[in-house]
């Protein structure tokens, strides 16, 4: 049996342990907000945080993360910072196919919380590894620097 915390909720699965996380997730637990992507840690779609850190689910084996407070999209809209990432997303209309949306959500909310204030280069370089097939890459810059001006602000 593995025991997951997912958006604090206690999950007791009969999973192998070497299930990737985003399986235990999407699959057995029924959160479908991360979604699939490369399955090689390459394009980001399946972020999530495991104790804070973006983490790269397609490639990580559940029982190396039991114990660990893992996050998923699915809990975004309750966390403060990852709030203003949403609001900041819709407000500059990000998205456009929207399936790499939940991976660079987690991503830059990640990165707000270990740097408040993020230079541009800074957030260049942390959401280097999200990729987006439909380009929106000034859009989620711009949503990331507007999500943490709005923290400044606040």
């Amino acid at each position: 049996m593995i025991n997951l915390t997912i958006n604090g909720e206690q999950h007791e699965l009969d999973i192998p342990g070497d299930m990737p996380l985003l399986w235990a997730i999407r699959d057995v637990v029924g959160m479908k907000g991360t979604k699939f992507g490369c399955g090689i840690a390459q394009c980001g779609a399946c972020t999530v945080h495991v104790d804070g850190e973006a983490t790269r689910s397609c490639v990580t084996p559940v029982a190396t993360v039991q114990g660990s407070d893992i996050t998923t999209i699915e809990a975004m809209a309750d966390d403060a910072v990852g709030k203003r990432v949403q609001q900041a997303w819709l407000d500059l209309g990000v998205a456009q196919c929207g399936y790499c949306q939940g991976g660079q959500i987690m991503n830059a909310t990640a990165l707000l919380k270990q740097t408040p204030a993020p230079q541009t280069q800074e957030i260049v370089e942390a959401m280097a590894g999200n990729l987006c097939r439909c380009g929106t890459y000034n859009r989620i810059l711009a949503a990331i620097e507007r999500a943490s001006t709005q923290e400044a602000n606040s």
